[in-house]
């Protein structure tokens, strides 16, 4: 059954709608991505921060007031007139959560914890079901009062890659008619210190696949769409294959060869019937670490002899972790999107220098674009630690 992505609400640091972030994204905009010093001790690194205030959760949920649940309810408001259609259209016992988050609210749990310590007593308005990695899901549906299957899927980098594929399945076993699903993360000290204590993370903007990489930046962001088993939209963009592999070659190194990479990518073709030639884009994982891009352009290399257009959105907003997955698949979503009248690609920002030890990939430059007519298909790969893999195909509806 094909699932339609016929509504999308996003922020990162590129803005805070889809048509700002269009702009800056296909136009290679870096300047959400600025140093920030407090958040790992005698560091300064570039951060994929969204800036300015978020909207208030209501007052009758304060117990779930989070910023991961803020930028969630960003994206929502959105698409807000959409959703209440699909509550009218199907009714509420109908409609599902799919969401994939790495932090939920362990920035606030975190802050809690510190307040103990000081204070031998947790702040008033900390809550311990804020830190759960359910909460998002929980917090949608409470407040779209919504009764459906409401649930979080967290796989690290590919948590929410995997919601999109979940959704998928509850449309197709027709438990749902409609799901929301996509992805959420944010900023917090854990997640920084973590990957800096993995020596990971660049004090300059990442400059994924270039000889030069030295590490990842982090960013925050909120994805999600309305899924449904209904065409809406001009043109009808639906997500037309999926794959996933498990390889487990290491905890937080991924298989160097790429075969766990290249499995999901064989098996969303396959779910697809496509063959690769007929990817107009790949968006890659991309994200600058030393393993990362020699596995991914290897395996991109072996599937894709003759070459695809591909480009690493990352530099323009860091690795969002558990919501990267949907991000990235919001940025072809962009692509195919009726309101890109010129069918713009996200360029490939980097150096320019080439490591010489890795396959040579065919990069997305400003000028590249999409045909105007369909079909159009795009690939988007998310790859996490214990070596998760999945990869999605997004283009226009049959």
């Amino acid at each position: 059954m094909t699932a339609y992505l016929n509504a999308l609400g996003v922020i990162c640091s590129l803005g805070r709608d889809k048509h700002e972030i269009a702009r800056n994204l296909f136009a290679g905009d870096c300047s959400g991505m600025r140093s920030e010093a407090g958040w790992v001790p005698q560091r300064s690194l570039p951060v994929g921060a969204v800036r300015g205030e978020l909207t208030a959760i209501p007052a009758g949920l304060s117990r779930q007031n989070t910023r991961n649940n803020q930028l969630l309810m960003e994206a929502a408001l959105q698409i807000r007139q959409d959703i209440d259609h699909a509550i009218q259209t199907y009714g509420r016992d109908r409609i599902g959560v799919v969401l994939g988050t790495s932090t939920s609210g362990i920035d606030e749990a975190s802050q809690g914890l510190a307040h103990y310590i000081r204070e031998h007593q947790f702040p008033a308005e900390y809550d311990y079901q804020q830190q759960e990695l359910g909460a998002p899901a929980s917090f949608l549906a409470d407040w779209l009062q919504l009764s459906g299957p409401a649930y979080v899927i967290s796989t690290a980098c590919t948590s929410s890659a995997r919601a999109l594929m979940s959704a998928q399945r509850l449309l197709d076993l027709g438990v749902c008619d409609v799901v929301l699903c996509g992805g959420v993360d944010s900023l917090c000290k854990l997640t920084l210190n973590g990957f800096s204590a993995l020596e990971a993370v660049s004090d300059q903007r990442c400059n994924p696949f270039s000889v030069n990489r030295n590490g990842i930046n982090i960013g925050e962001a909120a994805a999600l769409f309305l899924m449904s088993k209904q065409a809406g939209g001009n043109p009808s963009i639906a997500l037309l294959g999926s794959g996933a592999s498990s390889d487990a070659h290491h905890i937080s190194a991924p298989e160097p060869a790429g075969r766990g990479a290249l499995q999901a990518m064989h098996k969303a073709l396959n779910r697809a019937g496509l063959q690769p030639q007929q990817i107009n884009y790949l968006n890659l994982h991309g994200t600058a670490t030393q393993h990362n891009d020699a596995m991914e352009s290897r395996a991109v290399a072996t599937l894709f002899p003759v070459g695809v257009p591909c480009s690493s959105t990352k530099p323009m907003t860091g690795h969002t972790l558990g919501a990267a997955g949907a991000l990235e698949a919001a940025f072809c979503w962009l692509s195919l999107s009726a309101d890109n009248h010129e069918h713009a690609l996200a360029p490939h920002v980097w150096d320019g220098q080439p490591d010489p030890e890795l396959p040579a990939l065919n990069w997305v430059t400003p000028t590249d674009r999409l045909a105007s007519t369909g079909p159009r298909y795009l690939m988007s790969n998310s790859f996490a630690f214990g070596g998760n893999n999945v990869s999605l195909i997004i283009g226009d509806a049959p």
